[in-house]
C-alpha cells in the first residue's frame, strides 16, 4: 500500500518563504522528515534559478519525490516538472502565483506528465480564481476551489490546515495510481 512515507517530500515555498506560521512550515514541524528547497535569495523571484535549484534537490535521490508548493513555488515546481525529472511523482500547488505578474507564462506553458492538484482561493490577490482554473487546465490538474481563503498563507490563519493534508493524502492515491 502507497503511504505519504513512500515518497520523499519537498516543501517549494513562494516568494520571501514561508514564516513560522504558514502552513507549509507547520507540516515541516509535523512531518520532520520533510525538506524545504531553499533558495539563496528569497525576495528575487527568478523561474530559472529557482527551477534549477529544485532540481539540484531533486536530483539528490532517487526516492519518488511529492512536492507542496505555495505562490511562486508553484511556477517552480511546474517549471521543473516540465524539465521532465525522473523523479518527481506529483505536485499538490497551492495558490499558485499568476505567471503573467512574473512574466514567465511561455515557460510554465505545458501539461504536466505528472499527478498534480491546484488549490484556488476566490479571494487569492496574486491570481483570480478562474485564472487558477485556467492554468490547473493547462497544467492537467485537477482544481480545487478552497473558498475564500486569501493567498491561502500565514494570514489565512488555518493553523495545520487539515483540509490541505488531506489534498496531500489525495494526492498520494493519485500518484499510487498512475
Amino acid at each position: 500500500m502507497t503511504t505519504l512515507s513512500s515518497f520523499r517530500v519537498l516543501v517549494v515555498p513562494g516568494l520571501y518563504n514561508s514564516g513560522p506560521l504558514h502552513w507549509q512550515s507547520r507540516w515541516q514541524r509535523l512531518y520532520p522528515s520533510f525538506e524545504r528547497v531553499e533558495q539563496t535569495h528569497w525576495d528575487a523571484p527568478m523561474l530559472e534559478v529557482w527551477s534549477e535549484r529544485m532540481q539540484q534537490q531533486l536530483r539528490q535521490s532517487e526516492q519518488p519525490t511529492l512536492a507542496i508548493a505555495h505562490s511562486f513555488g508553484c511556477l517552480t515546481t511546474v517549471h521543473s516538472a516540465l524539465s521532465e525529472i525522473p523523479n518527481l511523482a506529483g505536485a499538490l500547488l497551492v495558490a499558485p502565483a499568476d505567471p503573467d505578474k512574473f512574466d514567465v507564462s511561455a515557460a510554465v506553458n505545458g501539461r504536466l506528465l505528472i499527478p498534480s492538484i491546484v488549490v484556488g482561493s476566490l479571494n487569492d490577490p496574486w491570481m483570480e480564481s478562474r485564472r487558477a482554473r485556467h492554468w490547473a487546465q493547462v497544467w492537467g490538474a485537477e482544481f480545487i476551489d478552497a473558498g475564500a481563503l486569501g493567498h491561502i498563507n500565514a494570514e489565512s490563519n488555518l493553523g495545520d490546515w487539515l483540509y490541505g493534508q488531506s489534498l496531500l493524502q489525495s494526492l498520494v492515491g493519485q500518484v499510487a495510481l498512475a
